[in-house]
Parts: C-alpha cells; structure tokens; sequence
C-alpha cells in the first residue's frame, strides 16, 4: 500500500484498501463487482436498490440484494423517502451480508426524485438526516451516506448535510464534487470538498471524475479518507490496481483493446451464466462503448456487436478481431 492507499476503518468495519467502486445502477451487479475486486477494489457498492420496492416484496428487488462470498466486501445502497422502508430496506441488505449499508442522497434521476428520493433529499437535510438515524438503529453494520456538495452550483450543501449524516449516526458519507444539475459532467468541485472533509471527523469517501492516479492525489489532497471510482471502471476493472500503483510512483501497465476485449467478453460469459443468454447478453451491451474502442473499426464492431443475440456469435466476433 502507499501512504495515500490504506486500510480505510469505517466504523466497525475495517475495508482492505480505499479505493472503492462507486455503485451504478445497470452496471455494478455481482459480476462486475468480482471483477473489480480481482482488480484491486477495496470494497464494491452495489446496485441500488429501492426500499419501497423491498417492502412491498419485489421479487426483482430482493434478488439483488443477494451476494456471493466472492462478491464481498461489499457495500448495499438503499433509497427511499420514509424511514420506515429504509429500515426495513437496511435490515434485508444486512440480512443478504452486507458489510456496509449506503442511503443514496445524490442521483438526479427524475423517476427516482419524484418519489421524494434520490439528489431532492438534500432540500430537507433534517428529513434526511431521520433516514439515515432509521438505517442506523436497523442495523448493526455501518451506514453511510452517499450524496453530492450541491443541488445547483454554487450553492453548496455537502459541509452542512454530512456534518446532519454524522450528528445521526452515520460512519461515513460519500460525497460527489459535483452539483446534482451537472450529472457526470464538468470538473469536479474540489475546493467545496474539502470543505465537506474539513467539517465532520468521520471519513468522506471523493467521488467525481476519478480516472488515473494524477486526479486520485488530488481528490486525497483535499482531505478524502478514500475514493469512490464509477465510470472509469468500466472499460477496466484494474484502474484500482493502476491508481495504487501511479500513487506510488510506478507505471501502470496499459489496458489495451486485446486485454480489454478479453475481460468483456469473460463478462459477457459471466452474465449469461447469471441471468441467462436473453438478458445477460442485453444487460451487457449497455457498457459496449466502454469496451470495444481504440481500435480500428472500432464503431462497426460495436454495430455488429449490439444486433447478436447469441454468446458463441459474440465469441466468433471477438475472435476475428485484430488490434
């Protein structure tokens, strides 16, 4: 480990390492989360999952709250509006072995925020804060909030709002350096971050545009106790790997397309045996973009890629690739 890559204790559970994978819906699922923790993730945050949903028994909902041992440490993020679910919701991740639970405070997806979740959460701190004491009490693992320095920019409520997190019970928060109106985009906000990391004791976790070891030290500089990385996993699960390494001044080897290739498609095999060839096969083509790039023909790979159906035609045209 290097001095900026440790052991990361939140609460009562101690992470092998804190860089983390970030959790996205549609992407981190049980097979990607082993992959990333064969590349060096400390710890993998799954899917998010609704609370109502697990309430009311949603078949689909339960079943991803379900992890294997290879799949672990893992942390399970929940969102909702009302403390009652969220309990109910923290205590089902708990029960599936989590070791950490996350309250999702940051997605702008409208569906999800016209359900009183997600980003509008950070309107009503208190409100907020009463979830995030619900899922503490359920519970006998850590909770952890996950939300973002801003609503819009400039109006910063990430300090105010963990400094709530922390006064309720929670063992760390996860701040996004960006302003819920921005998405993904722009660069992230590092000066309103460590800000947030200046305001409670307990660790916050950088998350934001977090894509070599160069941005990683920066995120650190500013006071985070660890990293959440999300989109530039995709593509390669060993950035965890290469980020340790950059941080302690070596040279990672380069993901080039071969490698690339070959990890998607040992994906690909993995969500076919998950979910069956239908689904695993669609479930992964939305991460195509991802994978098949820098290369030539590139674009008309990923054409014929996105129109089979069928896992020994994706084989076959993995095969015939030339990089």
């Amino acid at each position: 480990m290097t001095a900026w890559v440790h052991e990361l204790k939140i609460g009562s559970f101690i992470a092998p390492n804190n860089l983390w994978l970030a959790p996205m819906a549609g992407v981190t699922d049980g097979s990607f989360r082993a992959l990333c923790l064969r590349g060096g993730a400390g710890v993998v945050c799954a899917e998010m999952v609704s609370a109502h949903a697990v309430h009311y028994g949603n078949a689909r909902s339960r079943r991803m709250l379900q992890v294997a041992a290879r799949e672990k440490p893992v942390s399970m993020q929940i969102f909702g509006s009302d403390e009652q679910t969220i309990a109910e919701a923290a205590l089902a991740a708990e029960a599936c072995g989590a070791d950490v639970i996350d309250i999702n405070a940051g997605c702008p997806v409208k569906k999800i925020n016209k359900a009183g979740a997600g980003c509008v959460l950070m309107k009503d701190p208190m409100h907020l804060g009463r979830l995030v004491a619900a899922a503490v009490k359920a519970v006998k693992v850590p909770v952890t909030l996950k939300t973002r320095i801003a609503l819009k920019r400039g109006v910063l409520l990430g300090a105010e709002i963990a400094r709530v997190a922390e006064s309720e019970g929670a063992a760390a928060v996860a701040m996004h350096a960006r302003a819920a109106e921005d998405v993904h985009s722009g660069e992230p906000d590092l000066e309103a971050l460590a800000h947030v990391c200046a305001a409670v004791k307990i660790p916050v976790l950088g998350n934001g545009g977090i894509t070599d070891g160069a941005v990683a030290e920066q995120f650190f500089k500013a006071g985070c106790a660890g990293l959440l990385i999300g989109r530039a996993a995709v593509g390669n699960p060993y950035i965890f790997r290469d980020i340790a390494q950059a941080l302690n001044g070596q040279t990672p080897a380069p993901m080039g397309p071969a490698r690339r290739v070959q990890i998607y498609l040992e994906l690909i095999e993995e969500n076919v045996l998950r979910y069956g060839e239908k689904i695993g096969i669609g479930r992964s083509k939305k991460t195509a973009g991802y994978w098949l790039r820098d290369f030539p023909n590139a674009a008309e790979v990923r054409g014929r890629f996105v129109r089979l159906e069928q896992l020994a035609d994706i084989r076959s045209l993995f095969a015939g690739l030339t990089f």
